[in-house]
């Protein structure tokens, strides 16, 4: 029997039966041919270009991995990337960090039904993977975004924000973050007027950004927040657990930046906060994390549109406003039908009241008009 006929069998007895015994068939297939193992191998990576064809990319296809199954399976669709990237079509700077970022060692080897079982649980997964809205990324060199290293700005925000995310101290974490807003805003600002100056045609660019359960509503309020302070829109999936941010593309990398340190902040507070609620003889709940989550995510978005319009003057409008048009734009083409969701599980008066606290010292200050 050829190899090509064993993966064959394998894969028409597992892959398309969802049961375990389908798939332990298969596995049985193919530990007993281990010469199979390099057409089936070949096959994992005619899976991952069939990904990449329906619109995924390296960082969405290992967060639905992890988040589906397990460690052993992030492993092994690491390693299928990095071996199918070497025939993949020049990608951007995006896609190139995504897959430096990848889990650098390989599955630990076992015995032979348990390695074709794992492979058999992750080729199911990316066979019905669904197609994602395409987020075509300009090959390293022919845009705009590449003329020029990280700016000095971007530093500062980063290093603001690690002070943020270091402090034992909720007020100093607070007034770091909502400095780090003021200068994404003021870069923001200085983006648009370089653009406006010089055209470059750089248009929107949509970034996919990881919301992980638990609390992921809140957690996508959070980014939605951060992404209007920030002149780019978002846009959550739920199923699949990720917002789609459109916008500039500096001022999506900002998004990034202030949403994940938020996230890191706000899990310091709440955990602070259910501390002294166990002191307090009250034990911690689902409610009172989801509601504290959801007062946070609240409060933050109003102390970062603040911030960012203290950046804004009557000047800078019109250059503002047209880039937001073709932000929106953009949006637009990508999600043409979308829906609102309510946020539930609101119900813990503690929680809420801890949360607003803890998202509530920020200070902001106005930027003086252009001259």
């Amino acid at each position: 029997m050829s190899t090509s006929s064993t993966v064959d069998r394998a894969f028409r007895t597992a892959l398309h039966d969802a049961t375990d015994e389908t798939l332990d068939a298969g596995a049985s297939l193919l530990a007993a041919d281990p010469v199979a193992d390099a057409e089936l191998d070949r096959r994992g990576r005619e899976f991952v270009a069939a990904a990449w064809r329906r619109g995924w990319q390296p960082a969405d296809v290992v967060r639905i991995v992890r988040r589906e199954l397990d460690e052993v399976h992030v492993r092994l669709v690491s390693a299928l990337i990095r071996a199918q990237a070497p025939h993949d079509r020049p990608r951007g700077p995006r896609w190139k960090a995504q897959l430096a970022g990848l889990t650098a060692e390989d599955a630990p080897r076992t015995d032979r039904f348990s390695c074709a079982t794992a492979v058999l649980e992750l080729y199911r997964l990316l066979l019905r993977l669904p197609v994602l809205e395409p987020l075509d990324e300009a090959p390293v060199g022919t845009g705009p975004r590449d003329r020029r290293p990280e700016s000095r700005m971007l530093g500062r925000i980063r290093a603001l924000l690690a002070k943020a995310e270091a402090t034992g101290f909720p007020q100093e974490a607070e007034a770091l973050s909502a400095k780090a807003q003021e200068l994404m805003a003021r870069h923001s600002v200085d983006e648009a007027l370089l653009a406006a100056r010089a055209p470059s045609g750089e248009t929107p660019d949509a970034y996919r950004i990881g919301v992980e359960p638990p609390y992921e509503q809140a957690k996508a309020v959070l980014l939605d927040a951060v992404a209007d302070a920030n002149h780019c829109r978002a846009v959550w999936n739920e199923p699949l657990g990720f917002s789609t941010v459109v916008g500039f593309a500096s001022d999506l990398e900002a998004v990034e930046l202030l949403y994940t340190s938020l996230l890191v902040q706000a899990t310091t507070a709440m955990t602070r906060a259910e501390a002294a609620q166990r002191a307090g003889g009250r034990k911690r709940t689902k409610t009172f994390r989801q509601s504290f989550l959801a007062a946070y995510a609240h409060r933050v978005g109003t102390r970062l549109a603040a911030a960012a319009e203290s950046q804004v003057s009557d000047d800078l409008l019109p250059v503002l406003a047209s880039r937001e048009v073709a932000v929106a734009d953009r949006a637009d083409r990508l999600f043409p039908e979308t829906t609102t969701t309510r946020l539930r599980g609101v119900s813990d008066a503690a929680g809420w009241e801890e949360g607003t606290r803890a998202a509530d010292d920020a200070r902001v200050g106005r930027r003086p008009p252009l001259p």
